[in-house]
């Protein structure tokens, strides 16, 4: 497994739009659809990472504590299904349903919006306001597998508070480490 950090996506970049389908319901989610009143976050992940099975109870927690205050949660899957089976959509589904996922957990087949979104890792975050532009693009927090940190999510929520309070972007933006996404 080789370490890949996120690339730099600017601040005040709008939000690729997409259009993929949702394992979970088999319907197919917009952009448009599925953002959040207050805030968006996009998140680039899969089934067998060891980075994003190391943050999932984060995630489940941080969409949880931020669905009534209308930030939306959006999870993609890019990875190539052929070569990595464990990240086909009916796993996805199965993995969604086991872990109570309360977003979306969408499958970009083509990989045409981790391209869009120019994703290189799982799990890699995006933030957007309320006018679905960039507000952050990096780390969950500093936790990592085998390495001994408590796993917070501070980094992502100090973004968001930031977000509901119109405040500035964070100036000093970690980028996300991880698994490469696979590509075909």
């Amino acid at each position: 497994m080789a370490l890949t950090e996120s690339n730099s996506f600017k601040n005040g970049t709008l939000a690729p739009e997409f259009s993929l389908p949702d394992v979970v319901s088999g319907q197919i989610l917009n952009l448009q659809k599925v953002k959040g009143k207050n805030g968006t976050v996009i998140m680039f992940i899969c089934n067998h990472c060891p980075f994003v099975v190391h943050v999932n109870s984060q995630l489940v927690k941080l969409a949880n504590d931020y669905k009534e205050k209308e930030i939306s949660f959006i999870a993609i899957s890019s990875n190539d299904t052929d070569n990595y089976p464990q990240d086909s959509p009916e796993l996805m589904k199965q993995l969604a349903n086991d872990l109570k996922y309360p977003f979306p957990y969408l499958y970009d087949q083509t990989q045409e919006v981790a391209n869009a979104y120019d994703a290189a890792c799982t799990p890699d975050f995006y933030v957007f306001d309320a006018n679905l532009k960039a507000t952050y693009h990096g780390q969950l927090d500093s936790s990592r597998p085998g390495n001994g940190i408590l796993l917070t999510g501070n980094d992502l929520r100090e973004a968001l508070e930031r977000v509901l309070s119109n405040k500035s972007p964070l100036e000093n933006q970690k980028p996300s480490i991880g698994c490469n996404i696979k590509w075909k």
